[in-house]
């Protein structure tokens, strides 16, 4: 049922019937509920999680450094078994070029491109990682689509409190720009606070309650105004939160009312708002 509806969400499986070996293809890369098509998507996720170590494994100099070789033929032979994949999933859908810019056609090309980049770019290997994004497809593979909705409310609810949290952030960088001027001019440069961008990011440091403790203030004027700064910032920490809290519990009513509540309008009064499993119309008793 959710891989139908990822279909129809893209549209790139609608059009004209494929040829049968196609359709083959089709099965075993996009059909999770088959054997064939369960056992490629997991052994899909183990290599994008054994191509990802090898990746990490890479950047440590000492076994970069030991197993340079191993590393290198790993990298390209994922690479060239992801290519070939990509391609096939090109083949096997109706609408290739509209898979193309879905997203895990778009999370499927960037997971191949920094191999290639790097014969150009130098270290551009290293954006393999992006190919942990393809394991989203777990969520099919082992019918979490539950957890799909879920991720849905939230995307919601960070969508709809966009404008509170924005005026928020706004009223953080005006306080850390004041902070910051006037820490600099209590303390001066003689105690490390050289100039204004660099009094905005102590004041950044402090408001967040990080306190990296690179630059501090020596003066007691200095001390005063740091700690009015950590003790406000724990105040302003719980802001976003709260909106974002407040809006995810409001889209989950929301979203609760509409399951339990259809605009079906009854024939006989026209009546609407019944409740999805009603038989007969709440305001006449006609049946619906």
């Amino acid at each position: 049922m959710g891989q139908t509806t990822i279909h129809r969400k893209h549209n790139f499986d609608e059009g004209e019937p494929l040829a049968p070996w196609r359709e083959k293809i089709h099965e075993v890369i996009f059909e999770a509920d088959t054997p064939w098509g369960k056992t490629f998507d997991v052994v899909l996720i183990i290599s994008i999680f054994a191509s990802v170590g090898a990746v990490m494994l890479d950047s440590v100099e000492s076994i970069s450094t030991k197993y340079r070789w191993s590393l290198w033929v790993a990298e390209w032979t994922f690479t060239a078994l992801f290519t070939i994949e990509y391609i096939l999933r090109l083949i096997c859908v109706r609408k290739p070029m509209l898979y193309a810019r879905s997203f895990y056609g778009i999370v499927d090309l960037l997971s191949i491109l920094p191999t290639y980049l790097a014969l150009f770019i130098v270290d551009a290997k290293y954006f393999l990682v992006i190919r942990i994004l393809r394991v989203l497809r777990v969520f099919r593979i082992f019918k979490l689509a539950s957890y799909i909705d879920e991720a849905g409310v939230m995307m919601k609810a960070l969508k709809n409190s966009h404008a509170k949290i924005s005026v928020f952030l706004y009223t953080v960088v005006l306080l850390v720009v004041i902070f910051g001027s006037l820490i600099y001019v209590i303390e001066g440069e003689e105690n490390g606070f050289t100039s204004i961008p660099k009094s905005v990011y102590w004041a950044i440091v402090t408001l967040t309650t990080v306190g990296y403790g690179d630059i501090s203030p020596q003066s007691p004027l200095g001390q005063f105004l740091a700690s009015c700064i950590m003790i406000m910032g724990y105040g302003l920490i719980a802001v976003p939160t709260g909106i974002y809290s407040a809006e995810i519990t409001r889209q989950a009513i929301k979203d609760q009312k509409a399951k339990e509540i259809t605009n079906n309008a009854c024939p006989s009064c026209a009546y609407e708002g019944h409740d999805a499993d009603a038989v007969h119309c709440k305001k006449c008793g006609a049946e619906l």
